[in-house]
């Protein structure tokens, strides 16, 4: 988990956060990007967006960490962020409930930190850093991070949609561990993994087919495994679940059995 080289720009090659803003609705992809989207998407899958394992995962994201802001939170770190969207992003989530909350915003993709780094201009409290998930030692050590964030108070850990990017060689239970033994008692946990429990096994293998051409590879695992990452910390209700079944508000729709999501509090 040494330091390693960041990816440069590159329209040629599928990268997943512009996959991922693509299927959120968003501008910032090309066409090999769209191309991938469009092969995991199956109209006779899905009916309507939000049922996509991404918009599921979106709108855990932003209830989880008003949950967490509600709860006494006010130190997030969002580890493989993605490109930001027009609203609800961690920071504007966090700081609804308070404007002192601090929000780091991690992600090794040149265009996402651009683009974060233009959206947090003038905004306090907030920074964005270019770093790899997969090198934990040094996003913890950053100076941006630590001049901003004290890990001796707690701290929310945010990795949505980022550990089925890492496969079992680059040692996720490694990264995760890094993670969790730098938060203070009181910090918590946020994990989103797409699980190979929910869909039929052929859908699943040629999801991750899909990927094969992506910059970025993935690695569907089962509920225990994801269960797993979280170590010895205590997971708050409802436990490991669906992403629509974790704290549904009135409109959630129901789960797509793709993706599993969990938050965790360190005792």
């Amino acid at each position: 988990m040494g330091e390693r080289s960041l990816p440069t720009f590159d329209p040629s090659t599928p990268a997943e956060p512009r996959i991922y803003n693509y299927l959120l609705g968003g501008k910032d992809n090309f066409a090999v990007d769209r191309e991938v989207a469009d092969k995991l998407v199956s109209k006779r899958r899905y009916i309507g967006r939000w049922q996509y394992p991404a918009i599921e995962n979106r709108r855990f994201m932003e209830r989880a960490v008003r949950h967490l802001a509600e709860a006494g939170v006010r130190q997030f770190i969002d580890v493989g962020c993605g490109f930001p969207t027009e609203k609800d992003n961690v920071h504007q989530i966090a700081q609804a409930v308070d404007p002192s909350a601090r929000v780091v915003y991690v992600d090794y993709d040149p265009e996402v930190h651009v683009h974060f780094r233009t959206m947090l201009d003038g905004v306090p409290n907030t920074v964005a850093i270019r770093a790899d998930a997969r090198g934990p030692k040094e996003i913890l050590a950053h100076p941006d991070l630590t001049a901003l964030i004290d890990l001796a108070e707690p701290v929310a850990i945010l990795l949505i949609a980022i550990l089925h990017h890492i496969p079992d060689e680059d040692d996720p239970d490694g990264v995760v561990a890094c993670f969790r033994d730098a938060m203070a008692p009181g910090g918590y946990l946020v994990i989103s993994h797409l699980t190979s429990d929910g869909p039929p096994p052929i859908a699943a293998r040629r999801f991750e087919q899909a990927f094969e051409p992506v910059r970025e590879s993935m690695t569907l695992r089962t509920r225990d495994r994801i269960r797993s990452f979280f170590g010895d910390l205590e997971l708050i209700d409802p436990g490991l679940v669906d992403g629509g079944h974790w704290r549904p508000d009135e409109d959630e729709t129901p789960p797509s059995n793709w993706l599993a999501v969990g938050v965790a509090k360190k005792p």
